[in-house]
């Protein structure tokens, strides 16, 4: 049986990150995955990913982005692809509304440089959005997005000429301690010893993370590609060089997010529901998406956007694994101190992936990381199964 000083189950964006990070370390690292880097089976394809800073989820986020936007541009230079394009970033919504507030209190407390505009001030700044009349909006310029496929391509590369063995096509059936406090992973293709295991299953985690009946729930989202009509508003203002990112949610209409033409007029205008998905098995995904599942989105855009407009250019699925306080799950393995765990990122992990993959590889060689993680503790009480 071969062995390693670190096993990294599921070579995605974080179990990628782990990777690159735990070989460039020196480490003997054996990274496993079921399917091709980059591949579209999971929650991290579809082209582009919001990096923001102004976290109104929690402020207690902002210290890990800081860390994570200078990851990214390390990857660049490490791998020589190019990643992240800040066009700035807009979170619109009523006065009271999580969006906006949350947005400007995470901004306040930790001194990112922002604007607060008027709905009037956004309808003159980017004439493609129109927000109901008493919204306002946080501005920040240090917001853009990052191409998420050549993100996990580039750990992958990197990890590789670092001397990590990273193996596709080869799914994880299992994984146990063993009696000398290393682990034993099995495969459909061999069996593998380590020191050490991080577990970065993706919406795998249930399966393998059963013992610890941890309530994630595995979700299908759709995210959309729509055409613009160029008749009322120029092309050009929906595109990269002049639009940013977006979230909006104003009077508890549901929340959308989205992004410029990143791709010109053909690549369509992209965008999507950010808590409207249906539970999945991610082995039986429905990766068909409807056209009333089209149109209710366009619906909604059109609220914010009332010159977007049809043909769909494209629309995909993707995998939300959620957690009930809708914080991620990472940390030593409750029962296992051998074991590292990340997973549950509820679709707002990827702009965290590079100093993910540092507190996972912290985790896995010292069991602790000097990186503010508490927040996303396994064992907290929003993640303890319910008694009977």
């Amino acid at each position: 049986m071969n062995t390693y000083d670190v096993v990294v189950v599921g070579v995605g964006s974080m179990g990628g990150a782990a990777c690159r990070t735990l070989a460039g370390r020196g480490a003997r690292v054996l990274g496993l995955e079921t399917f091709a880097p980059g591949h579209d089976q999971g929650s991290a394809h579809g082209g582009t990913r919001i990096i923001r800073q102004s976290y109104f989820e929690d402020p207690a986020y902002v210290p890990l982005l800081r860390r994570a936007y200078a990851g990214f541009r390390e990857l660049e230079e490490e791998s020589g692809r190019s990643l992240v394009r800040m066009c700035g970033g807009i979170y619109i919504g009523d006065p009271a509304s999580p969006t906006f507030a949350g947005s400007r209190a995470a901004a306040v407390e930790h001194g990112l440089a922002h604007e607060v505009l008027t709905a009037a001030e956004v309808r003159e700044r980017f004439p493609t959005m129109h927000p109901a009349d008493d919204a306002m909006a946080v501005y920040e310029a240090e917001a853009g997005y990052v191409r998420p496929e050549e993100t996990v391509v580039a750990q992958a590369e990197v990890a590789a000429r670092a001397g990590a063995d990273l193996r596709f096509g080869e799914r994880v059936r299992s994984w146990s301690a063993t009696p000398g406090g290393g682990v034993e992973v099995v495969t459909d293709q061999g069996r593998y010893g380590a020191d050490r295991l991080v577990l970065t299953p993706g919406a795998w985690a249930p399966q393998l993370l059963g013992s610890l009946r941890l309530p994630l729930r595995v979700e299908r989202m759709v995210f959309h590609w729509f055409t613009p009509d160029s008749t009322a508003v120029p092309l050009a203002a929906w595109d990269q060089d002049r639009h940013p990112v977006y979230i909006e949610q104003t009077h508890g209409n549901e929340q959308i997010y989205g992004f410029p033409m990143t791709d010109g007029p053909a690549g369509g205008f992209k965008l999507g529901f950010f808590r409207v998905g249906t539970p999945t098995d991610p082995d039986a995904v429905d990766r068909v998406v409807r056209e009333e599942e089209n149109d209710a989105v366009l619906a909604r855009a059109r609220q914010l956007f009332p010159h977007l407009g049809r043909p769909v250019v494209q629309a995909k699925t993707c995998l939300y694994t959620i957690t009930p306080d809708e914080h991620f799950v990472v940390g030593r393995h409750p029962e296992h101190e051998q074991v590292a765990i990340g997973c549950g990122f509820s679709g707002h992990g990827f702009k965290f992936v590079p100093v993910m993959g540092e507190v996972l590889a912290d985790l896995a060689q010292h069991g602790t990381t000097p990186h503010p993680v508490d927040l996303f503790d396994p064992t907290r009480p929003a993640l303890r199964p319910a008694a009977g």
